[in-house]
């Protein structure tokens, strides 16, 4: 598979340093789509804190792709809803560390969420 980034800046307003605008993905052969995970541990419990949550969801969403034997290397989008837009700059930065430094495409959108102890949920597509 590869992917091949686009992010042109002639006539398009620039990315900023935690995202691209787009990947183009060529021979693939599998598509996971991840529903939004939340930042619950193992018993259903919420992370006390935004960074917990994110912790949790990161762990998650990791522990899902290896159920289809993927890693973090696979996911080319995520979308992120978000309680608060104050969260923005938090989830930016643990998205980009739980990718390894590697930006991709991606959206945030401020939400409610199901429950308000839920401060974010993250949806991811990888490919391999």
């Amino acid at each position: 598979m590869d992917l091949i980034p686009h992010n042109p800046t002639d006539g398009v307003y620039p990315a900023t340093g935690d995202y691209i605008h787009a990947h183009e993905v060529r021979d693939a052969s599998r598509f996971l789509f991840i529903s939004g995970t939340m930042g619950l541990d193992p018993t259903g419990r919420p992370g006390a804190t935004l960074e917990d949550q994110l912790d949790l969801i990161w762990s998650n969403i990791r522990r899902i792709l290896a159920a289809a034997d993927m890693t973090v290397d696979n996911i080319v989008r995520t979308t992120a809803y978000l309680r608060d837009a104050a969260y923005a700059e938090t989830n930016a930065e643990a998205r980009v560390a739980a990718l390894n430094g590697r930006v991709i495409p991606t959206t945030s959108i401020v939400a409610a969420t199901l429950d308000n102890d839920w401060l974010v949920e993250i949806e991811a597509i990888a490919a391999a």
